[in-house]
C-alpha cells in the first residue's frame, strides 16, 4: 500500500493545452495514464489516448489542435449542427488565410466580405463606418500582394459585397462562405510526396470524392483521378501502395510512401473518405435522419422567428415614420398657430387704431359743420347790418370769402365724413379677421397628434401571441413539408446559383483586373488562370463521380 501511494506521488505529470477552432483547454496529465478529451464534432467522438513517456515533447504545454479529418462533400447537407458548422468554416477560413487552400482573388473578396457578415451581421452604414475592418484578416497576403491597392480600397470593396448579404443570418454567411470555399480546386485534399514504380516524383490527393496523382508543381489540377465508386481494393505492403480498379482491365496503380506513419495515415484516410462516400450514398441512419429533422426543425424555427422579427422591425419602422411624420405636422401646426397668433395681435392693434382714426375723423366732421353754421350765422348778420356802398362792397367781399370758406369746410366735413365711414368699415374687417384668426387659434390649439406607444401597431397586423404549443403543432403539420420542398427545390436550383455566382466572380475579377501586378503572380496564380480559360474546374475533373 505505502509503495503504491510513493508510486503515484512520483508518477510524472505533464501540461496539455487543447486548442480547437473556438476555444483552448489546459489541464494536467500523468504518463502512462489515459487522458479523455471529447469533442462532439459532426457526430463523431475524438479521444485523446494513452500517452506514453517516449511520445512526450520536451516543451510544455503539450498542445493538440483539433480540427475535422474528413471534409464534407456538401457542406450544406452534411454539417447538421450549429456549432460543427461555425468550428467548420473557422477551419477553412483558417487554411484559406495561410494559404493551404489556394483562392483566387475575386473569390478571396467574395468570401471575405461572407465572413465579415458572419461577424458583424447586417450591414448598417451609421455603426461599419470606413476603417471598421483595419483590424481584421480578411484576405490571403499573396492577393494583397498582388495588386496596386491600399488597405482602404481593399476595405471598400468587401464592404460593396458585404452590403449586398443584407438579410442573411449569421449561421447563413458561414454557410455562403463553405459552399462557395467547398468547389476551390484544393479544398479537402490532403498531399502526400509518393513516388510511382519508375521513381518519378508524384503528389497523391485523398478527399471526400476519391485519389488523384498530381505532379509536384501543379496541386491544382492531377494528372489522373480515382473516383471512390471506381476503386475495387486499396492495399499497401512494407513501403507499397496498390490501387487497383474495379475494371480489371485497367491497370493497378502502385506507389510507395517512404515514412511508415505517413503511410498509416493515408491507409486511414482511404478508408474513412471511402466509408463516408458510400455512407452519404445510402438511406440515412435513424440516428441521423433524427439529428438532420431536428436541424430542420431548429432551420425552420430559427426561419418563423426571423420572419417575425423582420416583421415586427418592420412594423417599428412604419410606426417611427408615423411618429416622424405627426411630429412635423406637430411643428407645422405650431407654426401656423404662432403665426395666426401674431396675425391676432395685429389685427387687434389695427382695429385699435382705427377706432382712434374713426372718433378724430367724426369729432374733425362736427367741428367743421359747426364753424360753418357760424360762417351762415354771421352773414346773415352782416346783411341786416350793411349800412354804405363801401360797407356793402367789404361785406360782398367778407361774404365771398365766407360763402368759399363755408364751401371748402362743407367739402372737408364730407372727406371727413367719408373717412370717418371708410375706418368704420375697415375697423369691421379687422374685427372679421380677428374673430377668424381667434377661431383658426381655437382650432389649432384643440387638434393634438395621435399618442405613440410600442404597441401603436396596424389592426390587421398579425398576432404573435401564439403559445408553444400551437407553434410547434402549425410548424409540424404545414410547415416541415413546405421546407422540405424548398430543400428539393434548392437542389435543382443549385447549378443556377453556381452560374450566378461565376458571373458575380467575374465581375468582381474585372473591376481589380487593372490594378494586378503581373510580375508578382505566383505559379499557383498563373495555374489557375490557364485552367480558367479553359474551362477546367474541380466539378469538370470529377464528373465521373456519382
Amino acid at each position: 500500500m505505502g509503495l503504491s501511494s510513493l508510486r503515484r506521488k512520483q508518477a510524472k505529470t505533464f501540461n496539455v493545452a487543447v486548442v480547437t477552432m473556438d476555444a483552448d483547454l489546459e489541464f494536467s496529465c500523468e504518463v502512462s495514464s489515459k487522458c479523455f478529451v471529447f469533442i462532439n464534432l459532426l457526430s463523431v467522438v475524438y479521444k485523446l489516448y494513452k500517452v506514453l513517456d517516449h511520445d512526450m515533447p520536451k516543451e510544455e504545454p503539450i498542445v493538440f489542435h483539433f480540427l475535422a479529418k474528413f471534409y464534407p462533400e456538401n457542406a450544406e447537407e452534411e454539417l447538421v449542427q450549429d456549432i460543427t458548422q461555425h468550428l467548420f468554416f473557422l477551419q477553412v477560413k483558417k487554411s484559406i488565410l495561410e494559404e493551404e487552400i489556394y483562392c483566387p482573388p475575386e473569390a478571396s473578396v467574395l468570401l471575405a466580405s461572407y465572413a465579415v457578415h458572419a461577424k458583424y451581421g447586417d450591414y448598417d452604414p451609421n455603426v461599419h463606418k470606413p476603417g471598421f475592418l483595419s483590424q481584421e484578416e480578411l484576405l490571403p497576403k499573396r492577393v494583397i500582394n498582388l495588386y496596386q491597392m491600399t488597405a482602404e480600397m481593399w476595405e471598400e470593396r468587401i464592404t460593396v459585397c458585404y452590403a449586398e448579404h443584407r438579410g442573411r443570418t449569421r449561421d447563413e454567411a458561414e454557410m455562403e462562405y463553405l459552399k462557395i470555399a467547398q468547389d476551390l480546386e484544393m479544398y479537402g485534399i490532403n498531399y502526400f510526396s509518393i513516388r510511382n514504380k519508375k521513381g518519378t516524383s508524384l503528389l497523391l490527393g485523398v478527399d471526400a470524392l476519391g485519389l488523384h496523382i498530381y505532379d509536384p508543381s501543379n496541386k491544382l489540377t492531377p494528372k489522373i483521378s480515382f473516383p471512390w465508386n471506381e476503386i475495387r481494393n486499396i492495399s499497401y505492403s512494407d513501403k507499397e501502395f496498390a490501387i487497383k480498379p474495379l475494371d480489371k482491365r485497367a491497370d493497378v496503380f502502385k506507389f510507395n510512401s517512404s515514412k511508415l506513419r505517413v503511410n498509416k495515415l493515408i491507409l486511414q484516410l482511404c478508408i474513412g473518405n471511402h466509408d463516408l462516400f458510400i455512407r452519404r450514398r445510402r438511406i440515412d441512419s435513424l440516428e441521423v435522419q433524427q439529428m438532420k429533422m431536428q436541424a430542420r426543425e431548429e432551420k425552420a424555427r430559427k426561419q418563423m422567428e426571423r420572419q417575425r422579427l423582420e416583421r415586427e422591425k418592420q412594423l417599428r419602422e412604419e410606426a417611427e415614420r408615423a411618429r416622424d411624420k405627426l411630429e412635423r405636422r406637430l411643428i407645422q401646426l405650431q407654426d401656423e398657430a404662432h403665426m395666426a397668433n401674431e396675425a391676432l395681435l395685429r389685427s387687434e392693434e389695427t382695429a385699435d387704431l382705427l377706432a382712434e382714426k374713426a372718433q378724430i375723423a367724426e369729432e374733425e366732421a362736427k367741428l367743421l359743420a359747426q364753424k360753418a353754421a357760424e360762417a351762415e350765422q354771421e352773414m346773415q348778420r352782416i346783411k341786416v347790418t350793411i349800412r354804405t356802398e363801401e360797407e356793402k362792397r367789404l361785406m360782398e367781399q367778407k361774404m365771398l370769402e365766407a360763402e368759399m370758406l363755408a364751401l371748402k369746410m362743407a367739402e372737408e366735413s364730407e372727406r371727413r365724413a367719408n373717412e370717418a365711414d371708410q375706418l368704420k368699415q375697415d375697423l369691421q374687417e379687422a374685427r372679421e379677421s380677428e374673430r377668424k384668426a381667434k377661431n383658426k387659434l381655437l382650432e389649432l390649439t384643440s387638434k393634438s397628434p395621435v399618442p405613440l406607444s410600442a404597441n401603436a401597431l396596424p389592426p390587421d397586423g398579425p398576432n404573435f401571441n401564439f403559445s408553444m404549443e400551437n407553434l410547434s403543432f402549425d410548424f409540424k403539420d404545414t410547415d416541415m413539408k413546405r421546407l422540405s420542398m424548398e430543400i428539393e427545390k434548392e437542389k435543382v436550383e443549385y447549378m443556377e446559383k453556381s452560374k450566378h455566382l461565376q458571373e458575380q466572380l467575374n465581375e468582381l475579377k474585372t473591376e481589380i483586373e487593372s490594378l494586378k501586378l503581373k510580375e508578382r503572380e505566383t505559379p499557383l496564380d498563373i495555374l489557375h488562370n490557364e485552367n480558367t480559360e479553359k474551362g477546367t474546374s474541380k466539378q469538370s475533373n470529377f464528373k465521373k463521380v456519382g
